[in-house]
């Protein structure tokens, strides 16, 4: 462990003190039954502190307005290369559930989950149970781990996650079990219905492939058996080398590709000068890693899906 990163855990253990002797002073704090659980019978919202935009998507979606969310990773930070203060982890030390994405994408969790001595804390790893993808590039599993952590860009990967975060919501409050069923279930139809939609659609072409400045759309591209080209080294940072450039403009030639797609997050300069030399537009497509465009969840995969269709067609 970094001297950086023990710095800043033995600061998160003290202020966690701070907040349990705060907590321990207030009448308005909620109490627990000896199961753990969240005694509701003040209507007290549970207190959720996930790691990033799209994580709190899914909470919102099956909590509603029986939660209280605070997000980690601040708007505008490209959580690849987030690296936590203690301030920006305060929020565990008083959360009663914490939701992460998992596989590898927040490297930070277990030691600050650790260091915010919250033995009641449920914690959630929302891709658990996902089938993963490897990694198989050496220097990328170097960088950022064994696993493609964007699980949350696919559909049905974001089933599983909203599920995942239902249950430890039912476990925070059983007395509200129904009502976090119901709106899980509500949800998930709503991303069946888009992945059926869109199944059909890309049935429908014959082009299969896009190019994006950014290789976080591997389940995306599961999902409705697409391929994604990306510039390479644009990971989360980075410029591609003329060769690697050179073959995505050979690529993007003898493919006829008109869009490339930008994230606003990841090296967008990069897309714009590949799509000028080949003559082609740049659409911003979004990573939902922090929020953007006063758009949900759906209205931004919905927007994704839609511009990757027309680029095919």
């Amino acid at each position: 462990m970094s001297k950086k990163f023990t710095r800043l855990l033995l600061c998160l253990t003290a202020i966690a003190s701070l907040v349990s002797f705060a907590e321990c002073s207030s009448n308005k704090t909620p109490s627990s039954n000896p199961n753990g659980t969240l005694d509701t019978s003040h209507e007290t919202k549970i207190k959720v502190s996930v790691s990033f935009d799209a994580m709190k998507e899914f909470v919102q979606a099956v909590g509603k307005d029986k939660v209280e969310i605070s997000t980690i990773i601040p708007a505008g930070m490209e959580p690849h290369d987030f690296e936590p203060k203690a301030q920006d982890l305060v929020a565990l030390s008083n959360a009663q559930i914490f939701v992460y994405n998992g596989l590898g994408m927040e490297a930070w969790a277990e030691e600050a989950i650790s260091a915010s001595s919250n033995s009641k804390l449920i914690v959630v790893e929302a891709s658990k149970n996902a089938s993963m993808i490897e990694n198989t590039d050496p220097d990328e599993i170097k960088e950022r781990g064994q696993y493609n952590p964007h699980l949350w860009l696919s559909l049905k990967g974001a089933v599983i996650e909203a599920k995942n975060i239902k249950d430890a919501l039912v476990q925070a409050d059983i007395v509200n079990k129904d009502y976090y069923e119901h709106n899980c279930s509500d949800f998930t139809n709503q991303l069946d219905n888009l992945f059926n939609d869109y199944s059909r659609k890309f049935q429908s072409v014959t082009q299969k492939s896009f190019v994006t400045g950014h290789a976080a759309f591997g389940y995306l591209c599961r999902d409705f058996e697409l391929e994604q080209n990306s510039v390479e080294d644009t990971f989360a940072d980075g410029e591609p080398t003329a060769h690697q450039l050179s073959e995505l403009v050979e690529y993007c030639k003898e493919n006829k590709v008109t869009t490339i797609f930008a994230e606003e997050m990841a090296s967008p300069e990069v897309a714009r000068t590949l799509a000028k030399e080949v003559g082609a537009k740049v659409e911003t497509i979004y990573t939902i890693e922090s929020a953007e465009d006063n758009m949900n969840y759906l209205q931004r995969m919905e927007d994704n899906l839609s511009k990757i269709y027309d680029s095919l067609k």
